[in-house]
């Protein structure tokens, strides 16, 4: 729980504050005076009488009642300090900056668990250890510089990295972007990014709260509540970006399925931020220019303008829309001849609308009227308009604020001139205006805003599955990999359809069983998780003399335990599966099955439980999509039946969560039928 005393205290005191402003203590204290706090500020230094203008105290156990205390001091004073602060004080917000805690050794991570308890038991919140500190419009509690402009309406950010903090906050400034709170959580001891977020969640109000919020995550420690208030939140109107940062894996996993060598923690993390709707940034600069992106108004569509006044970079961000899935399209008719008339002689309005290094505010007005009112396969403006430095851009830069002030359409202002015409640039941002420098990064931050989904549905409906029989297997079976019988029983109580198959010990009941399934048939062995690479899969046996041959060959292959005959079905080679992820839950895969996976590992990952509108957007999101529409003359794969399989596999895990992995693969599809004709099942209690 975040307590009002640390969001809005109506006293402070910084613990170890100093008259050097070079320190931590001194920096801070500088800070909270510089930009305006306006509540009562203490200090406690036992070596000075005043602390730049403020009394100081020798002793904490001297201080009035505080709401919010600062500590800037050694570790190994903090507990004791926040002993008397929280019982004899009543505070109950706590900003620790010191480091020398957990990230250090086992005795500061004694000491870290020490202050959280006292401020635990006592009601009390915390931000840190080890962090820069926090910031909001009542105070300016960091100990870092820049200290960017804070506005109610400006941007949340939560980062579990200070420094990062600082300079993902130094690439949004120069842009205009201000700020409604920034939280750096350091350690979190007490409270993460995924606590603030859902203080934030709690706490929103649609006519007073920022409706953007920032992220810098280094780990996932509450995956659930992350997705619960994310979506939360985006649901109230709210836009949020994050990094997750160490999305690379050293070494490798211990995974025996392709499902579990497929999985991996940053998968799971893109599956989660899929599933709640996060915009996810790779760099300090995409998430800045993204969360710029963020504070224009929403376009309607893909179909953008590109308005110049110079070519090459109308060129370079007509490339960047068009290779991220965005539309330029052309401008033809009557209206754009026109508009073509008020340019001057040499301008092109095919778009990129270039009306030339001479273009004059004038004429950029009558571009921008015709794209809100004449042009309406046009959904939003991109004006790049800079500066040879040969006259100032006061009244280019005035229209444009008007101009997007009176369109429904959003206008992205695109300014390169950051030195030319600087001055002009900061009075442009002076109108609460932001400036996209970077043509580029703008058109892909553009397109990963516009295809990032809509947050799930808060209440999934899957298929109905036999919960009763899927226990029971549970219950009767030891860890590790089900029989193929017990695998059969399981997918036909989650109605997954599967091919017709016998399992046999002996060359005779191979026989029998062939005769019975019709031939031609298939022979799998039953044990080895790589069938293919030992040689253990035969297809299009067609007499009996084939079966006893193979049996007796395929029985000898190591760690085979039984033969498995199915009949001889034909399709298209697609898979799912599942696995399990520490704190995530279970993890639902598709894509091109058989060898392919291992070969192409083209797959899509999705947070269970899986919605049949996800288990489209999976099949439709691979590279290999085209394989499964069907493809010069071949037959494609029915995808609501794939998209029904995603859905039943994905109730099975929620009814089964003992489950660890699971291969469907091959699954074969066509256009009338999709089914299982191999399956493994692992499962951990």
């Amino acid at each position: 729980m975040i307590s009002n005393q640390l969001v809005n205290p109506q006293s402070i005191v910084v613990i170890g504050a100093s008259n050097d402003v070079s320190k931590p203590g001194g920096k801070v204290l500088k800070n909270l005076l510089d930009h305006g706090f306006k509540g009562q500020l203490y200090v406690v230094n036992p070596k000075e009488e005043v602390v730049q203008g403020v009394k100081s105290y020798k002793d904490v156990s001297d201080l009035p009642q505080t709401d919010l205390a600062i500590l800037a001091i050694a570790a190994r004073h903090c507990p004791s300090t926040v002993e008397v602060l929280a019982h004899s004080k009543k505070t109950r917000g706590f900003i620790i900056l010191s480091a020398g805690f957990h990230e250090e050794s086992e005795e500061g991570a004694r000491l870290e668990k020490q202050i959280v308890d006292i401020i635990e038991n006592t009601g009390g919140s915390l931000i840190g250890p080890n962090c820069v500190g926090m910031l909001n419009h009542h105070y300016a509690g960091a100990f870092t510089t820049p200290i960017p402009v804070m506005h109610p309406k400006g941007v949340d950010f939560i980062s579990g990295s200070g420094a990062t903090a600082v300079f993902i906050m130094e690439a949004s400034i120069p842009k205009g972007l201000k700020f409604s709170s920034v939280w750096s959580v350091g350690n979190s001891a007490q409270l993460g990014v995924e606590d603030v977020l859902e203080y934030l969640d709690n706490t929103y109000d649609p006519e007073t709260s920022s409706q953007v919020k920032l992220l810098y995550i280094e780990s996932v420690n509450k995956p659930g509540k992350l997705l619960r208030h994310a979506s939360s939140l985006i649901r109230k109107g709210c836009r949020i970006a994050a990094i997750k940062a160490g999305s690379s894996e050293a070494g490798s996993r211990a995974a025996s399925s392709h499902t579990g060598a497929l999985a991996s923690s940053d998968a799971a993390v893109e599956a989660l931020f899929n599933k709640a709707g996060i915009v996810r940034c790779s760099s300090r600069e995409e998430l800045a220019t993204v969360a710029s992106v963020f504070m224009h108004p929403r376009p309607a569509g893909k179909r953008i303008a590109v308005i110049t006044h110079a070519g090459g970079p109308a060129v370079m961000l007509t490339d960047a829309l068009s290779e991220n899935g965005l539309q330029v399209p052309a401008i033809t008719g009557t209206k754009a001849d026109e508009l073509l008339t008020k340019l001057f002689p040499g301008s092109s309005i095919a778009n990129p609308i270039d009306f030339l290094a001479t273009g004059t505010a004038e004429q950029l007005g009558h571009i921008i009227d015709a794209c809100e009112t004449d042009f309406e396969d046009i959904d939003a403006m991109a004006v790049i308009f800079g500066s040879p430095g040969l006259f100032e851009v006061y009244d280019v830069y005035k229209l444009l604020d008007e101009k997007m002030k009176s369109c429904r359409k959003p206008i992205y202002p695109v300014l390169p001139s950051i030195i030319n015409v600087a001055k002009e640039i900061e009075y442009f941002i002076s109108l609460g205006r932001i400036n996209f420098p970077d043509e580029v990064l703008f058109g892909r931050a553009l397109a990963k805003v516009i295809h990032t989904p809509a947050p799930e549905p808060e209440n999934i409906k899957l298929p109905k599955v036999d919960v009763k029989v899927i226990r029971d297997i549970i219950h009767d079976s030891e860890n590790g990999y089900l029989s193929p019988e017990k695998v059969q029983a399981m997918l036909d109580a989650a109605g997954i359809v599967r091919a017709g198959e016998a399992i046999v010990t002996t060359a005779d009941a191979a026989v029998v069983a062939a005769r019975n399934l019709g031939y031609p048939i298939v022979m799998k062995v039953v044990g080895p998780v790589h069938k293919s690479d030992v040689g253990g899969v035969v297809l299009n046996v067609k007499d009996d003399d084939t079966v006893i041959r193979e049996f007796n060959r395929m029985i000898q292959i190591k760690d085979t335990t039984a033969i498995m005959l199915q009949p001889m079905l034909s399709g298209t080679q697609i898979f799912t599966g599942a696995s399990c992820e520490p704190k995530f839950g279970h993890m639902i895969l598709a894509g091109l099955g058989g060898i392919f996976i291992e070969v192409l590992k083209d797959v899509n990952s999705a947070i269970s439980p899986v919605s049949k509108e996800m288990a489209i957007k999976m099949i439709q999101g691979l590279k290999s999509y085209g394989i499964i529409k069907g493809v010069r003359g071949q037959e494609g794969v029915n995808e609501e039946m794939f998209a029904e399989t995603i859905c039943r596999l994905s109730a099975l895990v929620e009814a089964a969560p003992e489950i660890k992995e699971l291969d469907l693969n091959p699954l074969l599809g066509t256009p009338t039928r999709v089914v299982a004709v191999d399956a493994r099942i692992r499962i951990e209690k």
